[in-house]
């Protein structure tokens, strides 16, 4: 089953105005405002006297040194961040369709979206490691730290939360939304698919250039899966698998490969 594709290359110049108006604003206050911080920030770890092999960065570090106000505050950031999804879904609703149906954001396949989103990760999680790997011993990767070595009894819920979160975040905005409003614009395919890995590539620049080339690749899969099967679903339970595993099982891979996983000797 293929993307559904939407009736806009007919809309007039002033529905493509419109549409670009969009594209821009909801690009400015969510994944494309964090593309443009994390390209300045790769920017000052290549200009930082520190090799970049030396340098790390957390994913989902400390909010408060209190426990209970540690918790409070990421889950008052995962909830803002599911406003973000939220806002797109409702800028898809038209009368009479169902924007989650239209982008495939729904249990009523859960089956066979669970069966493909397995797979998926197993496509990209394996190669992606190895890249990662890769990336640590030659240098040019950030260390990352994806969560906390020092877990409190509410972690690993807060942390499942947050691959939950990410997965949400990224492929309702990166697939749902985006492709769609560009398939309104007139874009063909392959520049969509392209186009967002490249944005998806540069949201990860401060991982180092292994973390941009490995997230563009899985633009590049995660795009074309979407655009075979019609569905955002297996692409959100995908990425929720990869955020899991790369969230909860970081501290034992710190400890089983400190030189490729623990964060660099201060």
């Amino acid at each position: 089953m293929t993307a559904p594709s939407p009736s806009a290359p007919g809309a007039s110049p002033t529905s493509h105005a419109r549409l670009w108006w969009e594209v821009a604003i909801v690009l400015s206050i969510t994944l494309g405002q964090s593309a443009l911080y994390s390209v300045l920030t790769l920017v000052r770890r290549l200009l930082s006297p520190t090799p970049l092999g030396q340098q790390q960065t957390q994913l989902n570090p400390s909010r408060d040194a209190a426990a209970a106000w540690d918790a409070l505050y990421q889950l008052l950031d995962i909830f803002f961040d599911l406003a973000l999804v939220a806002l797109v879904v409702y800028l898809l609703w038209e009368p009479g369709t169902n924007a989650l149906r239209r982008i495939g954001l729904d249990v009523t396949r859960f089956g066979g979206d669970l069966a493909r989103g397995v797979l998926v990760t197993a496509v990209i999680g394996i190669p992606g490691l190895a890249l990662y790997a890769v990336g640590r011993v030659l240098g040019f990767s950030v260390a990352v730290v994806a969560s906390p070595l020092d877990a409190a009894w509410w972690t690993v819920p807060i942390l499942l939360f947050a691959a939950v979160r990410a997965a949400l975040l990224e492929e309702v905005i990166m697939l749902g939304w985006l492709y769609d409003r560009l398939r309104r614009l007139g874009w063909g395919w392959w520049p969509i698919i392209v186009s967002s890995a490249v944005l998806r590539g540069a949201y990860h620049a401060y991982q180092g250039v292994g973390g941009m080339v490995g997230n563009f690749v899985m633009g590049i899969v995660f795009g074309w899966c979407y655009r075979r099967w019609g569905r955002v679903m297996p692409l959100v339970v995908a990425h929720t698998i990869l955020d899991v595993v790369s969230f909860v099982g970081y501290p034992l891979a710190a400890a089983l490969w400190p030189a490729v996983f623990a964060p660099p000797a201060s």
